[in-house]
């Protein structure tokens, strides 16, 4: 494995198969703010901004999230809360990557 492709797996996780995990029931969620969210985001995904995402994790149990932001990095942070609260998500980086899914 290249030292890229190692970096990659860190930050946001072994690779996903986005449209499988949509067909069975994955929700996106963008994690950028209101305004960023509303300058551009993917048609499936749900804006609930880093910063309340721990108020609203109790609407997220039993779900299956793949997360979203600008570049990964809030999308990171996303999922270690959501980790802690026992829901499987999955940081996948820059929302363009699921525009148009």
């Amino acid at each position: 494995m290249s030292f890229i492709s190692s970096l990659k797996n860190k930050l946001f996780g072994p690779p996903v198969n986005y449209q499988e995990l949509l067909q069975n029931g994955a929700i996106i969620i963008d994690v950028r703010s209101p305004q960023e969210f509303k300058s551009g985001h993917a048609q499936k995904s749900k804006n609930i901004p880093l910063n309340i995402l721990k108020s609203k994790t109790s609407t997220l149990k039993g779900k299956e999230v793949l997360l979203v932001c600008k570049s990964g990095g809030r999308a990171g942070m996303a999922k270690s809360i959501l980790k802690k609260e026992g829901i499987i998500a999955h940081n996948l980086g820059p929302w363009q990557k699921v525009q148009n899914l």
